[in-house]
């Protein structure tokens, strides 16, 4: 199962005039190997849909996504670990601020196949092993 990033299901859902096709395309490829959002992102989505969770529901489930994926201790654990290596980080020099949804997404993906995403590049130095597609 990969995990889709809230920027690609943003991509698609908006139509993105330079992002959509391509993240819909990559969507597309990924499909048999079956997709979900972190919870993480379902909580993201919720002002793309004005708030609407059966809309923001209906338009996962026609699209593939599944958003019914369990978060798990393992993933709590390696969000918890990437949480500690940034801080620590950040503490001893310039860092680029890093939101924690990031991190915990990223660490929910680890558990699967791994993320589909567009910023590959702010994931990698925290999770090093993390599986990631670009459209």
């Amino acid at each position: 199962m990969w995990v889709v990033d809230t920027c690609v299901v943003l991509d698609v859902f908006e139509n993105d005039p330079s992002f959509g096709l391509a993240s819909a395309r990559c969507l597309e490829k990924l499909l048999a190997d079956g997709l979900c959002v972190s919870p993480v992102t379902m909580v993201e989505l919720a002002a793309a849909f004005r708030g609407d969770l059966a809309e923001q529901k209906r338009f996962l489930d026609q699209a593939g996504i599944s958003s019914a994926e369990s978060w798990s201790a393992a993933d709590t654990e390696a969000a918890h670990r990437a949480w500690n290596e940034y801080v620590r980080a950040r503490r001893s020099s310039p860092v680029p601020k890093r939101p924690v949804a990031d991190l915990l997404i990223a660490g929910f993906a680890l558990n699967r196949n791994g993320l589909v995403t567009r910023n590959a590049a702010d994931f990698k130095r925290w999770f090093p092993k993390l599986v990631i597609r670009e459209p």
